[in-house]
């Protein structure tokens, strides 16, 4: 399907249906125990404020962060270290010599995914642990911590970004202008490392596909001597440009994105080595230069090999190479065949023996940890069961301890565990219900906690992994919260028609009566690689859902086949058709809801973002029965508009799977609307582009059917600027209470 050009954009944008809001709804008076739009989006929010800049110390011995003292503008970072033998804390660097290194001009603001995602460290440890490096938006000082001297590195004008230090500390790498950069540590003295990079041909450097699909965070890797550098050139010559247009401005301009849409040009890339004493790059033997990606890459142990990860575009068949540095001849060292597709993962980790690595696996249906020697042949399997390893968090070879991050318990919590490398000693590390993202130390004897439940906003421990006694880094209690009386976030199941049970939440209303009749609203994601049922502090989303049960809603959320936590086999009905399996689930939920007396049948809601804003138009154009109200926000409306990886991935490629994409997509059956919708997008989303919605009231002004759009200027994927989330969800809070109505 061909793309809107720009003029279409103007002329449908003219006809679109804006809403317009009253202040009187916007202004969102407090009332005592009552949340409000604006006390849930705004600063101090009610979910506290966790450390940023957390980091490990090279040693292991110490926990790093930023701490901010004062509020508004008298407020002052510090950044503080927790020595984790003493339990103390020290001030290692003042408010007043952070000014100095970390210049007052910011990055600019952006609201994109992808690079986007993943932002750049504000300081890096020295691998010597007695100096820090500080990176500002286009300069790095060189900070010594038992001096407090600082000297500067790098200044210019122009902005660097994937900023590392080589493991002996001598050289200081960085991107700038598309190209890889050098500075000596000593004399800070630049060099190039690659030469010729532009906008279309990026040498080290990201596109905007790779890091949002496949989670790449990097496009460069030192070797462990700190003589050569892997890196790829991505060039996106080919690569389809989206115009992301700046509608409030009277010229209408437009900044162009490079965007693979699917069935079109991927960026082609390749993996160089690079010595760091210069000289013509070593191109690596990676096979055919189209159709593949090069998910991932890393070193191996002895610097003479260079791991690389080949997927071919179907995403069917992964295979391990490892090649050498100097001649770049290549061969397989492991394939994975899936007849669905394969998730990649950052689980690949070489033994420092050089001849045995760890590799992670869904070829059982969940992701388990396998031992594998060089030579390619299975040493042990480390993990198994009817559940997953979500991440391979660190490993302890003096010991022969592998540390991971699983579903074991449920699938809807996360916890640290344990096993031996022979496979021997399975053991649960953290203890609390709830979720636990963790930061191992470097030598894995200890780590950093940030855990949550449903009820408790984020907090930040840290522990030792033979237990002992925890040290708080920050219990974040938010006192407040006891203010406004949260109805409880009940968890459960729900079966469906073919007897699968789906985990689900529900909060009812404050003073629930069952001899009431209660609207209900749906909440929603359903896509892979997401969850919304989780026992999770769920943020200002969940404080929202808590304000509308305060209005009398019964809030509920059900996670459909297809999304994440448990296994693959779980995620496999999607294949080759988006919505069906997902709304067939949803549906055995809309069931359950109306078989429960004190549901309204006939005031049934849902709303959800992005994928989820996705589902939402599935359930208003095919399940019109069911749900009399929705709102979709930041939807795909058509998957021929979507990215390569992530649409090619589940519905196959083009145009071999064309009717795949027909079914798929939302637009097709929009003139079956009969309930109210609402959608709100941004108008510089650069991941769901602004075109979604714009073909979408396109489609239903031919087919007479009425929306109400609020388009969000210059905003991207998330609206994710208070001014606009506030304007946003009073709109939202409003169009489901007069849709829907309550009992207040």
């Amino acid at each position: 399907m061909t793309r809107p050009s720009l003029q279409t954009f103007r002329q449908i944008i003219v006809t679109m249906c804006f809403v317009l809001v009253s202040a009187s709804h916007l202004r969102g008076q407090e009332q005592n125990g009552l949340l409000t739009v604006k006390k849930i989006y705004s600063q101090p929010g009610l979910s506290g404020r966790l450390y940023k800049g957390l980091q490990w110390a090279p040693d292991g011995k110490m926990v790093t962060f930023f701490e901010a003292k004062g509020k508004g503008k008298d407020a002052e970072t510090e950044l503080w270290g927790l020595e984790i033998a003493s339990g103390q804390r020290r001030l290692l660097v003042s408010a007043e010599k952070l000014e100095t290194v970390l210049p007052a001009g910011k990055a600019p603001q952006t609201q994109a995914t992808g690079l986007g995602r993943h932002p750049a460290s504000h300081y890096v440890w020295a691998p010597n642990g007695e100096q820090l490096l500080f990176v500002g938006p286009n300069s790095l000082s060189w900070f010594d911590l038992k001096t407090q001297a600082a000297r500067t590195l790098l200044q210019g004008k122009e902005s660097i970004a994937d900023v590392k230090i080589s493991p002996d500390g001598k050289l200081v790498s960085f991107v700038r202008d598309h190209n890889l950069f050098l500075v000596s540590v000593a004399d800070g003295k630049e060099r190039a490392v690659t030469h010729g990079g532009t906008e279309a041909v990026r040498q080290g450097e990201l596109d905007w596909v790779y890091p949002e699909e496949l989670d790449l965070k990097t496009a460069y890797w030192w070797s462990p001597d700190s003589t050569r550098i892997a890196f790829l050139e991505m060039d996106e010559s080919k690569v389809t440009k989206y115009p992301l247009v700046d509608f409030a401005s009277f010229e209408g301009e437009a900044e162009e994105e490079r965007y693979p849409i699917a069935g079109a040009s991927n960026p082609v890339v390749h993996v160089y080595v690079a010595s760091v004493n210069g000289g013509k790059s070593a191109l690596m033997d990676t096979g055919a230069e189209v159709n593949q990606y090069i998910p991932r890459v890393e070193w191996l142990p002895d610097s003479k090999r260079v791991a690389i990860e080949r997927l071919n575009r179907p995403q069917t068949q992964l295979e391990l190479l490892v090649a050498n540095a100097e001649t770049g001849k290549s061969s397989v060292v492991l394939t994975e065949k899936d007849a669905y597709w394969i998730n990649v993962s950052d689980d690949l980790y070489f033994l420092k023996d050089g001849k045995r690595f760890l590799w992670s696996s869904e070829r059982s249906g969940y992701r388990h940890l396998y031992l594998y020697g060089l030579d390619g042949k299975e040493a042990a399997q480390l993990t198994k069961g009817n559940w997953e390893v979500t991440a391979l968090e660190g490993v302890d070879e003096a010991k022969g301890i592998v540390y991971f991050n699983a579903t074991e318990k449920t699938p809807i919590e996360r916890h640290l565990y344990r096993v031996g490398l022979d496979g021997a000693g399975f053991a649960q590390i953290t203890k609390q219900d709830g979720v636990h993202t963790v930061q191992l130390s470097p030598e894995a004897s200890a780590f950093v906690d940030t855990y949550s439940n449903a009820m408790t906003p984020a907090q930040q421990w840290v522990n030792k992994v033979d237990g002992g006694t925890p040290i708080v880094l920050n219990e974040n209690k938010v006192a407040q919260l006891a203010e406004y009386k949260l109805s409880p976030l009940e968890f459960m199941t729900v079966k469906t028609h073919d007897g699968m049970d789906l985990n689900a939440w529900i909060i009812k209303p404050a003073n629930f009566d069952a001899a009431k009749k209660y609207p209900v609203l749906v909440y929603t994601y359903g896509g892979p690689h997401a969850q919304v049922v989780m026992n999770q502090w769920g943020g200002p989303t969940f404080l929202w859902h808590e304000m509308m049960a305060q209005k009398g809603f019964v809030i509920f959320a059900v996670d459909n086949r297809g999304s994440a936590g448990r296994g693959h086999l779980f995620e496999e009905p999607i294949h080759f058709r988006f919505g069906a399996q997902e709304m067939s689930d949803q549906r055995d939920g809309v069931a359950w809801l109306k078989g429960q007396p004190w549901v309204d049948a006939k005031r049934i809601g849902i709303w959800g973002w992005s994928y989820g804003g996705h589902m939402t138009l599935h359930a208003m154009f095919e399940d019109t029965e069911d749900f009399k109200a929705g709102f979709a926000g930041g939807p795909v409306t058509d998957w021929h508009y979507y990215d390569t990886i992530y649409t090619e991935r589940y519905l196959g490629l083009l145009p071999q799977n064309q009717e795949s994409y027909q079914e798929s997509s939302p637009i097709e059956k929009a003139g079956q609307l009969r309930g109210k919708l609402l959608i709100a997008h941004g108008t510089e989303d650069d991941n769901v582009h602004f075109a979604n919605t714009l073909a979408l009231v396109d489609k239903l002004i031919e087919k007479g059917k009425d929306v109400g759009v609020l388009p969000f200027p210059g905003r991207g994927h998330g609206v994710s600027d208070a001014p606009a989330r506030i304007f946003l969800m009073n709109r939202v809070t409003q169009f489901f209470v007069e849709n829907l109505g309550a009992q207040q």
